[in-house]
């Protein structure tokens, strides 16, 4: 029998995970990401146009999430071989094993998520009325910052963000899967328990990074580039320290829903492909 090709497996299953997710979920994004905007909810769109920036996260889902998966599920087939011999649990290399995987692969996916967000989330929030005039602007002269530095302005805000959610989420995702495998006397878990466990794992990990992802966004959003440090000291000084926490419950919703389609399409096409001919 012919085995099937990994790496190939990875980048389709994790470009139809992030495709069937942003198409999913938009509108909740959307709506995350006005509630986080300076100014308000309202005053950054409300609930008009909860599709706006639609275009440029769909360009993005694909080849982010494909990024994702391909560093991720290669650095974990090599690190489930090699971390055994460094830890006297099985369980704490399983665990370790994910958390570098993970973070990888958010390292990789960022560099096409980074430029995707900052499009999207000015669409989003109103400040452009399209992805198309968002991405002309931001690769004119007309922002300042140049082309580089403008479409990956807030990229080390979300290397920030997304490794502390996925030093949670996957570990958790990948134990929670493994534990009830382990209940069913099963090798692998099918698709739709699979999604469970990563709705469980998205949702808390979503809670938990919220405040990075706040000040992610506004990073992306504010008008001139500025230090995070600098936007910390002004985001308490002029809206206080529950700034931080602002539409952590959309985020948690939209995560942990989608976690649920993103880990379980992910699932359902892998297993199909993984199947040998």
């Amino acid at each position: 029998m012919t085995q099937p090709n990994l790496y190939f497996i990875s980048l389709v299953s994790g470009g139809c995970a992030g495709t069937a997710t942003d198409l999913t979920f938009f509108p909740i994004d959307t709506l995350k990401t006005r509630l986080q905007a300076s100014g308000g909810f309202f005053n950054n769109g409300g609930f008009k146009g909860l599709y706006k920036g639609l275009g440029s996260a769909l360009v993005g889902s694909a080849p982010s999430a494909s990024l994702f998966f391909i560093t991720y599920d290669t650095a974990k087939r090599y690190f489930h071989r090699v971390l055994p011999a460094y830890f006297n649990k099985e369980s704490t290399a399983f665990n370790v094993a994910h958390m570098i995987s993970a973070s990888m692969g958010e390292i990789a996916a960022c560099t096409v998520r980074v430029p995707v967000e900052v499009i999207k989330q000015r669409t989003q929030s109103l400040q452009f009325r399209t992805s198309w005039e968002s991405f002309k602007y931001l690769t004119s002269n007309k922002s300042g910052e140049g082309v580089l530095r403008g479409l990956y302005r807030g990229y080390g805000t979300t290397i920030m963000r997304e490794i502390p959610f996925t030093v949670i989420q996957f570990p958790l995702y990948e134990g929670l899967k493994a534990r009830w495998a382990s209940y069913d006397h099963v090798d692998r878990l099918p698709a739709g328990k699979g999604a469970v466990c990563g709705s469980i794992a998205g949702g808390i990990a979503a809670a938990v990074t919220t405040p990075l992802d706040v000040l992610k966004t506004r990073l992306m959003l504010n008008k001139e580039r500025i230090g995070a440090r600098h936007m910390i000291k002004k985001m308490i000084r002029e809206e206080g320290a529950k700034v931080f926490f602002s539409g952590i419950g959309a985020r948690t919703i939209w995560i942990s829903a989608g976690g649920a389609i993103f880990l379980g399409v992910y699932e359902v096409v892998s297993s199909t492909m993984y199947e040998p001919k």
